[in-house]
């Protein structure tokens, strides 16, 4: 009975401890990703770089060829701007598997919806994403 007693208190523990270190890494993923945001809207290119590695690609789709954007030629069409009006960004997913993550994100401005997903790779403590795939439509 006592051995029942301290496995179950064991496992508890161990639950417990898995649970809140998932909760603090997805917290850390969340804030690379809110940068992201916080400079996609205001086209502060150093919020927007600081979440993407050097080695980071855009890719999207466009007349009907896949296109695709390293992060220096991405970042020079960033130029400083008073933060959109009614414009927000969501996260809509996280799945992450030790250093590795992907995200599924939206940013809604008044007249388009973008939907990207970020492949993401955490490295010497920092998230960062490492590879997006995009897609937008204008609001109807």
């Amino acid at each position: 009975m006592k051995t029942t007693r301290i496995l179950c208190l064991g496992l508890t523990l161990f639950f417990s401890f898995n649970s809140h270190a998932q909760k603090e890494e997805k917290d850390l993923i969340k804030q690379t990703i809110e940068t992201y945001f916080d400079g996609w809207m205001t086209g502060d290119t150093l919020k927007v770089g600081k979440a993407m590695h050097a080695s980071c690609h855009l890719k999207f789709i466009k007349d009907d060829q896949i296109t695709i954007i390293n992060r220096k030629n991405y970042l020079a069409g960033f130029k400083p701007r008073p933060k959109m009006e009614n414009t927000k960004g969501s996260i809509l997913d996280i799945n992450f598997t030790k250093n590795v993550a992907s995200a599924k994100c939206e940013i809604e401005t008044p007249k388009r919806v973008f939907t990207d997903y970020f492949n993401m790779i955490k490295l010497n403590g920092v998230w960062y994403i490492v590879d997006k795939i995009s897609t937008n439509f204008e609001k109807k």
